[in-house]
């Protein structure tokens, strides 16, 4: 079984402090589009790589199955992956 990596959340060519933990990277850009990210660049730790991918969300409506107490439209994140670069 694979083990979490942790992905970095880049702005300006300059690390932030946010970090997301997922075993792809697609896992983590969805995790930063939620939060309102756009122009996605995920800097993998412990290798020279750099994903890049750009996101945005939708107000879709609730699931069927979903609970009493959620709000009949729900916010849900999407990211296409542009492309690695290298460092």
């Amino acid at each position: 079984m694979a083990d979490k990596k942790y992905f970095v959340l880049m702005k300006g060519g300059k690390d932030t402090g946010q970090v997301f933990a997922s075993r792809q990277p697609r896992g983590a850009a969805l995790k930063a589009a939620t939060r309102g990210a756009t122009d996605i660049r995920l800097r993998e730790r412990g290798t020279k790589r750099v994903h890049v991918f750009t996101g945005w969300t939708e107000m879709v409506d609730k699931p069927a199955n979903g609970p009493a107490w959620l709000p009949d439209k729900v916010k849900k994140a999407n990211v296409k992956k542009v492309g690695i670069e290298h460092l």
